[in-house]
């Protein structure tokens, strides 16, 4: 059944804490997809939801999503610790998931996903935003796969952030809740990472983590870093919260991805001094240097899930590399060591 000839596809969105909902439920209504209700629960954009998809119905009780067998797919984004129980929920009620990330903060939770998602079929699909909903991202996908750099052997990603402290709700700031720095925005990294090198699995050679300059809220790490390790590729991450007011966006994500013949470097939300927007990559061969406009790259993921959904198929992200990208950011998440402070009364 071809895209053109499957029904248009039902689902719900329940978990609404986090802004990343937005994105998710957009991709999904641009490819297909009709979004015909919510449980508001809890969650602190549950109004604001409501204003931007008014013609999807708010449900008072969680059941009458997952009790409704018109409605095949969910879409989550709740507080990160919350996640798993969700997604637990909706695949032993027949329903495949799209999460935020993180979408598992513990590896028990982990272990019981895994379990219930073998037992049921369904799809738990973790929806890593900094891949698949950046063009130059998705564009270099196609480099490599066709060889423009040679094998790749390392990449080098960075994951910067813009804290906002005042717009934070309290669950931000406590580290069960969120579930540690790496495990969150450094889930993205290490999704790329084993996208780019091929690589199944790692060994998390270093992780560390620190609180630099956020004392009042001693649960928060605003810093953290890991190195990895796998048959023939490394790749290092550093994620934190020190994007200053000054950058005209969230974060100047950066992804370098090395290859035995060239390096490709992503700007993934600007290029600080000089062209505007977002998308931003340059190719480095052995042949020239040249900037490469992704305007027009499609996003193929929810286009990709939704297929996967009426075909039973794993083209948007296979279930292996999802669970293992969950494994080794929680893997490094309770390995990683504590930057030492630094000593009373030195400069700071």
């Amino acid at each position: 059944m071809t895209t053109r000839d499957k029904p248009r596809l039902q689902f719900a969105a329940m978990g609404l804490d986090h802004a990343h909902i937005f994105s998710m439920t957009r991709a999904v209504v641009d490819a297909g997809g009709e979004l015909v209700a919510y449980w508001p629960g809890h969650g602190g954009l549950a109004g604001l939801y409501g204003k931007v998809h008014p013609d999807a119905r708010a449900v008072s009780d969680p059941m009458e999503i997952l009790e409704d067998a018109s409605i095949p797919v969910v879409l989550g984004a709740g507080v990160p610790a919350d996640r798993a129980a969700l997604g637990i929920q909706v695949m032993r009620h027949g329903k495949d998931f799209m999460v935020d990330k993180p979408g598992v903060t513990s590896l028990e939770q982990l272990a019981e996903i895994r379990r219930v998602q073998l037992d049921t079929g369904r799809i738990y699909s973790i929806c890593f935003s900094e891949r698949f909903e950046n063009r130059a991202t998705v564009h270099a996908s196609g480099l490599v796969a066709s060889g423009a750099i040679g094998r790749v052997i390392q990449t080098i990603g960075l994951g910067p952030h813009r804290i906002a402290e005042p717009t934070r709700p309290a669950w931000f700031f406590e580290r069960a809740r969120y579930g540690g720095i790496l495990t969150d925005i450094g889930s993205h990294q290490v999704d790329q990472f084993l996208h780019f090198t091929g690589a199944t699995d790692a060994r998390v050679a270093a992780a560390r983590v620190a609180n630099h300059a956020h004392p009042h809220h001693p649960e928060l790490e605003d810093f953290g870093e890991m190195l990895l390790e796998a048959p023939g590729c490394s790749g290092y991450v550093r994620v934190d919260w020190f994007t200053p007011d000054g950058l005209s966006t969230w974060g100047d994500g950066r992804l370098t991805i090395l290859g035995t013949d060239g390096f490709i470097d992503i700007r993934k939300n600007t290029d600080i001094a000089g062209r505007g927007d977002g998308s931003h990559l340059f190719l480095v061969d052995g042949d020239q240097t040249r900037y490469i406009d992704c305007a027009q790259t499609e996003l193929p993921y929810a286009r990709q899930f939704v297929n996967d959904v009426f075909d039973r198929t794993e083209t948007a992200m296979s279930q292996s590399h999802c669970f293992a990208v969950c494994e080794l950011v929680l893997r490094a998440q309770s390995e990683a060591r504590w930057l030492p402070e630094l000593p009373a009364g030195a400069p700071r």
